[in-house]
């Protein structure tokens, strides 16, 4: 494994009227630091269009993962895919971002835009090798990854995009790359990229786009290691253990729990400033303070609020501007774990808090347990690499 990560993030926006996307995105990890990122976009629109490039992107991102060349793929997806009753083909393009030990990318692209890439703050104007497969004209490159390469990665409802019938000769490829360098400066992340040039396309289509239309973006970055203690052990007596481990990893240390604050300042030999002040307009627990950590938080509540702001990242980002811009705890810890952080290591305690077992309250030992399972999975969806080890 390397120092190099792959920061990936993608969105999409249905045809108007349409409730299936017809452009799908699929990732396939292959080990630790190797990855299949694969754009596909549907014929049309729809239920069809859905059905096309969801075969599509599934079939080619397993079939690479497992080894196979490109030229069999092309060759399983013509014989596989369904033929349209209205064109008479079996028609899905597809762009195939393949990392390799983040080391380096193969660019592997048909019929899509192709891929904008941004080296060095400035647009990066790659190789492309032609490629005949199967009467499909398919461009491929290779490239040799740096910090902070960034791929991005459209179906055709990005460029053009237009609230009339005709093209907007004003958001061509090259608009879109010049958008997306302006943007990519700012440092922002992979997710919030794509979110960036997707809703610039809504806003071109005024909010009832003519195409489905997807981002996908890889942004290269250096590791970022993150570590998190929720909660005392099950034993006291591996207190010791468990707080030696924690403060020993690299990076930057979160603390989620009264007693678990107390339980590591006392193992600093260092004193715990207890706050009772809300931040101004939310109502997540106030942040406590241990000198050489970096974030003291409430347990439960706090760490339900991240998990509900995970959820939402995955999905919409409603959620994006309250805790990007939020000082509460819950906020903070999104900026962390979210925007910073690349591998997370979680040091969750089993013992019981015996004031969480009152029936009449919601919170008891499974909401935690639940709490670390459901963080965990969908911090993995953003594509982190996360370690729980439990005391």
């Amino acid at each position: 494994m390397n120092d190099l990560f792959a920061d990936i993030g993608y969105k999409s926006i249905n045809h108007a009227g349409e409730q299936l996307c017809g452009d799908h995105v699929d990732v396939v990890e292959q080990g630790e630091d190797s990855t299949v990122i694969v754009l596909a976009d549907g014929l049309g629109s729809g239920v069809k269009a859905s059905i096309l490039s969801t075969l599509t992107s599934k079939i080619i991102s397993t079939m690479i993962a497992q080894g196979i060349s490109i030229e069999e793929c092309v060759s399983t997806i013509a014989a596989t895919l369904p033929v349209s009753s209205e064109h008479g083909v079996a028609y899905s393009t597809f762009t195939i971002i393949h990392l390799k030990h983040n080391q380096t990318a193969e660019l592997i692209q048909y019929d899509n835009p192709h891929i904008i890439m941004i080296r060095n703050d400035d647009l990066y104007d790659y190789p492309m090798m032609e490629m005949n497969i199967d009467g499909k004209k398919i461009f491929r490159t290779n490239i040799r990854l740096r910090e902070n390469d960034i791929f991005v990665a459209m179906s055709d409802g990005c460029p053009h995009a237009s609230a009339d019938l005709a093209y907007n000769n004003n958001w061509k490829r090259e608009d879109i790359a010049d958008f997306m360098l302006a943007m990519s400066i700012a440092g922002y992340t992979a997710k919030s990229l794509c979110t960036l040039l997707v809703d610039e396309c809504n806003k071109l289509y005024e909010g009832r786009p003519l195409d489905d239309a997807t981002a996908c973006v890889v942004r290269i970055r250096k590791r970022a290691p993150m570590n998190i203690l929720f909660g005392p052990p099950k034993n006291p007596d591996d207190s010791d253990r468990m707080m030696s481990l924690f403060f020993s990893k690299k990076g930057k240390h979160i603390i989620c729990g009264g007693t678990t604050s107390a339980i590591a300042a006392k193992w600093l030999g260092r004193k715990l400033n207890v706050s009772t002040e809300y931040q101004t307009g939310s109502d997540v627990p106030p942040i406590s303070e241990i000198e050489g950590v970096d974030l003291v938080t409430e347990g439960v509540v706090t760490m339900g609020r991240v998990e509900l702001y995970a959820r939402d990242y995955l999905n919409d980002n409603e959620y994006y501007d309250t805790w990007r811009f939020g000082r509460d705890g819950a906020s903070r810890i999104c900026q962390l774990l979210f925007e910073e952080a690349t591998d997370i290591n979680f040091y969750v305690g089993k013992a019981v808090n015996p004031a969480h077992q009152d029936p009449d309250l919601p919170l008891n030992f499974n909401l935690k347990m639940n709490l670390v399972k459901d963080l965990s999975r969908d911090l993995k969806k953003m594509g982190k690499h996360v370690k729980v080890s439990y005391y």
